[in-house]
């Protein structure tokens, strides 16, 4: 049996007396598309942070490509994409100038694939040169993509990462993901507030509730489960609602 992707053991994280995340087990299979669900304050944000070593838990044990996320090889680094809710970059350069900096960090980096996205997502020769921190929250969150992106990451972890697009940008991205990222077998873990985005992308989904994956399993064999107990056809704001209520 294959490796999985991510492997999660017993994860708790506390904030004080609030307990985020409560023993929680879990594992992503290479290849899979999930979408990670859950009520504000479920704790997505820092299951992700956790999972990628850029916050401590407080028990349990997290892997990434079979290593310990806490001492992950710089191979393994390599192959990992991440676009954080709010997008952390480095303000006072040019997009040209960051992109020049990762690229020099990542040994598979597809030079043709971001000066393509540039072209697409509207960064043209004045907006290349211009500082980061001049630009507007959606232009810097299709940057942070690009970056997660130009080096075809074999984990893609997304958090949030259209709640500064508009919806031309939302549906840019979305196709990006589906035919540039997806059909080449990446595996993806992908937040969102935005069920209908999610509904386009993801084969699998996870409820967050209470600290632990509550549900987990294919979207469409869920709904098709739900809809035999319920006898009506749910939505998956439906089945939303039914498991974290």
């Amino acid at each position: 049996m294959t490796e999985p992707i991510i492997r999660m053991s017993s994860v708790s994280k506390h904030f004080g007396s609030k307990t985020v995340l409560d023993r929680l087990d879990w594992e992503v299979n290479a290849g899979q598309v999930i979408g990670l669900l859950g009520r504000n304050g479920a704790g997505k944000s820092t299951l992700m942070e956790c999972l990628l070593g850029l916050r401590e838990t407080d028990l349990g044990s997290i892997t990434i490509f079979g290593e310990e996320t806490g001492s992950l090889s710089e191979a393994a680094r390599a192959r990992i994409g991440y676009v954080p809710q709010s997008a952390e970059l480095f303000e006072w350069m040019t997009p040209v100038q960051m992109l020049d900096y990762f690229k020099a960090l990542y040994p598979r980096w597809n030079e043709d694939k971001v000066r393509a996205l540039l072209q697409r997502w509207g960064f043209d020769t004045l907006m290349r040169e211009r500082a980061i921190g001049k630009l507007s929250g959606g232009e810097k969150q299709r940057l942070s993509i690009i970056r997660a992106l130009g080096h075809e990451p074999d984990l893609l972890v997304l958090d949030e990462p259209v709640s500064a697009l508009d919806p031309v940008g939302r549906r840019e991205f979305l196709r990006e993901l589906v035919d540039g990222v997806i059909e080449r077998g990446t595996t993806v873990l992908f937040s969102t507030h935005i069920l209908s985005d999610l509904e386009r992308v993801a084969l699998d989904v996870a409820f967050l509730k209470d600290g632990r994956i509550a549900l987990q399993g294919e979207l469409d064999t869920l709904l098709e489960g739900a809809r035999r107990t319920t006898g009506q056809p749910l939505s998956l704001e439906d089945l939303f609602i039914e498991v974290t209520q």
